[in-house]
């Protein structure tokens, strides 16, 4: 089944170009079925490389899924158009009144400043707390899942002696079967591109987290509250082949000092294309969370939802 989305959006052209299942609201209004509600905070300011990204990831289904874009009002991105933003966003407050089956929360570059420093952080907490009641499951990604540790658990972020760039090789910290993670191998890759991070004996004191996955190279990967109303993953598995690349030339012509992305480039070379060894486990991880965490577990009818659930 398809992923439902506005017939004009940007990602629509490039997904269906990719024989991804993509279906305008004028088709999907003539089927006679409910979809999963998806809603996206992108805090990104590539928002149109973002969208795509992980619309082509939740595209990866058997369900049929509706998502709205939602951005914050107390900061307005300067590197998308207003035109874009008009056509396909909407603020907090323009969609609070609604419920949905999953929620997710894009990283952001501001993971350098404290959180209280970030221009949206009032307006960032609103909307984690609104998640409890009107979200059945959240995933946060990368600078979002440290802002969510940090919120719900008081977690603190760490900075690094260097940034973490690269690909890193991870694997399972659980010996029972974990749903996140069904049909992965023992070790699996995943891009990251951070300079903050957060630390497992943290996590470890509160007895309503699970440790999930983690990398010796790394360190915390996959986090997630008891009933996986609440997931935070601190890598970038949505990343296109491209985006390190991207981000490492980007700060080379800025003279800036960075290190090269570990794993990526064949023999350190930036002239050689780069080796993809994370894509099934993208599709995978994210597959696993619409299923297990969001269609098999939300009700039926959302104005049931709350934070007891």
């Amino acid at each position: 089944m398809p992923i439902r989305i506005p017939d004009n959006l940007p990602a629509y052209d490039t997904l269906e170009k990719e024989l991804v299942f993509v279906m305008s609201h004028t088709r999907a209004f003539r089927q006679d079925i409910r979809p999963l509600k998806i809603v996206i905070l992108n805090l990104m300011p590539t928002k149109i490389v973002t969208e795509t990204q992980l619309l082509r990831l939740l595209s990866n289904t058997p369900l049929q899924i509706e998502v709205d874009l939602m951005m914050t009002s107390s900061y307005r991105p300067k590197n998308v158009s207003e035109e874009h933003l008009v056509s396909f966003y909407q603020t907090f407050d323009e969609l609070k009144k609604n419920k949905y089956d999953g929620m997710i929360i894009t990283g952001a570059p501001v993971e350098q400043m404290a959180f209280e420093e970030v221009a949206y952080w009032d307006e960032l907490k609103e909307i984690m707390n609104w998640s409890k009641s009107n979200v059945y499951s959240t995933l946060h990604i990368c600078w979002g899942a440290q802002a969510g540790l940090y919120h719900h658990y008081g977690i603190p972020k760490y900075d690094l002696p260097e940034k973490m760039f690269g690909i890193f090789p991870h694997s399972h910290k659980w010996n029972k079967p974990v749903k996140l993670f069904r049909g992965f191998d023992d070790v699996f890759y995943v891009p990251h591109s951070r300079h903050t991070e957060v630390r497992r004996e943290d996590i470890l004191k509160v007895s309503t987290l699970r440790l999930l996955s983690e990398s010796l190279e790394s360190g915390v990967f996959a986090v997630s509250d008891m009933k996986g109303r609440k997931i935070f993953i601190t890598g970038h598995p949505e990343y296109d082949p491209d985006t390190l690349r991207g981000e490492y030339c980007r700060d080379v012509n800025k003279g800036l000092h960075i290190g090269m992305p570990r794993n990526y480039f064949p023999g350190d070379d930036p002239s050689e294309r780069p080796m993809v060894s994370w894509r099934s486990t993208a599709y995978l991880l994210f597959s696993n969370w619409l299923n297990y965490y969001v269609y098999q577990d939300t009700p039926f009818d959302l104005e049931e939802l709350s934070d007891r659930y």
